[in-house]
């Protein structure tokens, strides 16, 4: 307690974060050993995520772009045109909400639709010359947060890493 908190009676409360890091130093509040989640891989990769794009989306939001917005771009940039469900699966979304975002994205001449050559029924999804210089820069400055990020990792880790996602990736 505080000094000042004595004085008017009340408790300091921790703050979330140190609580945070006393649990996962001292392990479930149940006591004896460490938490689930900070074991489990899906929430570790999870983190992961989270810590690499933290930084990165605000030059998405500085050029006018959603998260979404960004990955729809980033992949069809500099990728054959796709259905919206290979699109969907591609930017980790449903393909209802991608259907609307396309046509957003469409409206905005960012994309545009075409017929499949093969299958009359399906339209593809490709980005027209707008949207792909709007992403260029988003795609270097992606590249170059990439390579700062990852600068804690050996060579050799990194190519590790890339090659352990990529083959639990494949498994999906």
């Amino acid at each position: 307690m505080t000094a000042a908190s004595r004085a008017h009676g009340r408790q300091a409360i921790p703050s979330p974060d140190r609580t945070l890091m006393a649990q996962r130093t001292a392990g479930s509040p149940g006591g004896g050993g460490s938490r689930f989640v900070d074991n489990y891989l899906g929430y570790l990769l999870g983190q992961a995520n989270h810590a690499l794009y933290k930084d990165f989306d605000a030059q998405v939001r500085a050029a006018g772009l959603t998260s979404i917005e960004w990955r729809v771009l980033a992949t069809l940039h500099d990728s054959a045109p796709l259905t919206v469900s290979q699109l969907a699966q591609e930017v980790l979304s449903k393909q209802p909400t991608v259907t609307k975002l396309v046509q957003r994205m469409v409206e905005q001449r960012w994309l545009a639709l075409q017929a499949d050559a093969s299958d009359q029924r399906r339209t593809l999804v490709a980005a027209t010359p707008a949207g792909r210089r709007l992403v260029k820069p988003l795609v270097q400055q992606a590249m170059q947060h990439e390579a700062r990020t990852l600068r804690l990792l050996g060579a050799g880790e990194r190519a590790a890493l890339r090659q352990l996602l990529e083959k639990l990736r494949q498994r999906a």
